[in-house]
């Protein structure tokens, strides 16, 4: 049928001129006529779709062709809402609800109709949409009231500190602005100044208040006296006498304080294995002031320290220009017992056997160092060693005679002059050794 129909049109040329299918010789148009019975055989003949590769399974006569195509999903048919697309018929309503530009919709939620592109600028924008609040306040309302809901009814809306300027939750600044540093206060002493806010408010009592009352600044001595700041002045005129008192009694405080503290520190840097190391710095200037001296020795006291744990307290003293026989010429060396906290435990008099050594400082790999030692045991008949009163220091450093108190030791220890032999005086300094040799068991069964 596709062959015959080619050859029908082949029969035509130009300027009306046809020419035989099979010869090709010119034919007279006036001698050609319609078949009409072949016509019908030809229209009655059975046939595919045109679009039977697309995928078209249609068949029937001829003549049938045309209506098919008006109705054929697989035929290319122009958007009826004239966007100038052409697609499958098959595809014309997926075009025409979604892509078409020129589609009719209307709004799910104002109703209105609109075309493609304008239906899509519109959603988003309805105003008669149904959102929620930008804030997430949980609110739901439609569109066109959101803006007023978000400007003045929002829980979670910001809206500036009235004193600070800071944003803030509406739901949270009432709380803020109770607490904002900027927040206007009155002076509790109604000093009448202006401008005060919640963050100097302290500061102004304390410094800047006039009429606050305040502690008199030698409260630390004792004095109570209380008054407004502007009648400090005064008081401290009217007072100076009972303040002047006041800071004496704190000075003999602190001073009995300090006492302490040094008794204290003392006892906690001392050694309690029976071993005094003490060294003496800057002993050449030491040595001069000794000289220097017209009346009286110059006495250098070590720290105290215990023969052991729980035992007797000591302490050693040293003259560095000698005393008594050996004044001018030696180095004395003594030790005396002290009052210690556990002597109610031990055994009178002290009576254990006691050493002391000045320290060679040569250096032992290149000389065999050539310690100077002395040892004695104490006689119990020796006041020196019975049990000290409490107190009894104190008097002894006074210049006040305490026979308890006295040291026992050596005025001639070691001369000057032997001292310069070897290196018992090294960078200007000196190492004096004393031990206690406890062999007796100290607490009382």
């Amino acid at each position: 049928v596709e062959k015959t129909r080619g050859h029908m049109h082949e029969t035509s040329d130009l300027e009306g001129v046809f020419k035989c299918p099979e010869d090709q010789l010119p034919l007279d148009y006036a001698k050609i006529f319609p078949d009409v019975e072949l016509e019908q055989q030809i229209l009655s003949l059975p046939i595919r779709c045109i679009h039977s590769e697309e995928g078209c399974r249609w068949t029937a006569q001829n003549k049938l062709l045309q209506a098919h195509l008006s109705v054929c999903e697989f035929n290319v048919v122009s958007c009826p809402n004239r966007c100038f697309v052409k697609l499958l018929r098959r595809e014309l309503p997926e075009h025409l609800q979604h892509d078409c530009t020129k589609r009719k919709l209307h709004c799910d939620h104002c109703g209105d109709e609109f075309a493609g592109e304008a239906y899509e600028s519109h959603q988003g924008v309805c105003p008669e949409e149904s959102v929620y609040c930008e804030n997430k306040c949980g609110a739901r309302m439609v569109r066109r009231l959101l803006a007023q809901h978000s400007v003045s009814e929002c829980p979670k809306r910001k809206l500036p500190c009235r004193y600070c300027r800071k944003e803030f939750l509406y739901d949270t600044i009432q709380h803020h602005q109770q607490q904002c540093p900027r927040f206007p206060m009155q002076c509790p002493n109604r000093c009448g100044t202006p401008g005060i806010t919640q963050e100097t408010l302290i500061a102004h009592v304390k410094e800047g208040c006039s009429t606050a009352v305040v502690l008199c600044p030698f409260k630390e001595a004792g004095c109570k006296h209380r008054c407004p700041k502007t009648a400090v002045g005064r008081h401290l005129e009217e007072a100076t006498h009972t303040h002047l008192s006041l800071l004496g009694g704190l000075v003999n405080r602190q001073r009995l304080e300090l006492r302490e503290l040094r008794r204290a520190a003392e006892e906690l840097s001392g050694s309690r294995d029976g071993t005094l190391l003490w060294k003496l710095t800057d002993f050449s200037q030491r040595l001069q002031e000794a000289n220097s001296r017209t009346s009286g020795s110059l006495e250098l006291f070590s720290p105290a320290f215990h023969s052991h744990n729980y035992g007797y307290r000591l302490q050693v003293s040293a003259f560095p220009n000698g005393n008594g026989s050996g004044e001018g010429s030696h180095l004395s060396i003594y030790i005396r017992v002290l009052p210690g906290e556990y002597d109610g435990l031990l055994e009178w008099p002290f009576p254990y056997r006691v050493s002391f050594s000045l320290l060679d400082q040569s250096v032992p790999a290149l000389t065999k160092p050539q310690h100077v030692t002395e040892t004695f045991s104490p006689d119990p008949t020796w006041k020196n060693f019975q049990r000290p009163r409490p107190g009894a220091l104190g008097s002894v450093r006074g210049g006040c005679l305490d026979e308890s108190m006295l040291g026992f030791g050596y005025p001639k220890f070691i001369s000057h002059e032997e001292m310069k032999k070897r290196n018992y005086i090294r960078d200007n300094a000196i190492f004096i050794k004393a031990s206690i040799d406890v062999v007796q068991k100290i607490l009382n069964s």
